[in-house]
């Protein structure tokens, strides 16, 4: 695989920096996705070198795609664990109501 140019190495970069702002996401999520200790610019343009020379900007897209996609199942999954139990209905307020009415009654 040929190197990464200075201007692909520049927008990959400049991607990666509004790819993860869109996601509310920063440097150190996409660190700990691509298993590198360090959450600097210069850390990931290294992995990214890294994933470049294995297959790439295929296999650049194929990874950032992999992350993203583990990303968006983390919200879901997250979103669903944090879901409560659904608001009462109406029959659940009459019941309620009824049962208050009786323990009142007596």
């Amino acid at each position: 695989m040929s190197k990464l140019s200075q201007q692909e190495e520049k927008e990959l970069i400049s991607f990666i920096k509004d790819w993860l702002k869109s996601h509310g996401l920063n440097q150190k999520d996409l660190a700990n996705e691509l298993n590198i200790k360090s959450s600097r610019t210069s850390e990931i343009i290294l992995k990214i070198k890294e994933l470049h020379k294995k297959g790439g900007m295929f296999n650049i897209a194929k990874n950032l795609i992999k992350i993203e996609q583990n990303w968006l199942n983390n919200i879901k999954n997250n979103y669903l664990e944090t879901e409560q139990t659904p608001p009462y209905n109406q029959l659940d307020i009459d019941s309620l109501v009824n049962q208050i009415n009786k323990d009142a009654s007596e």
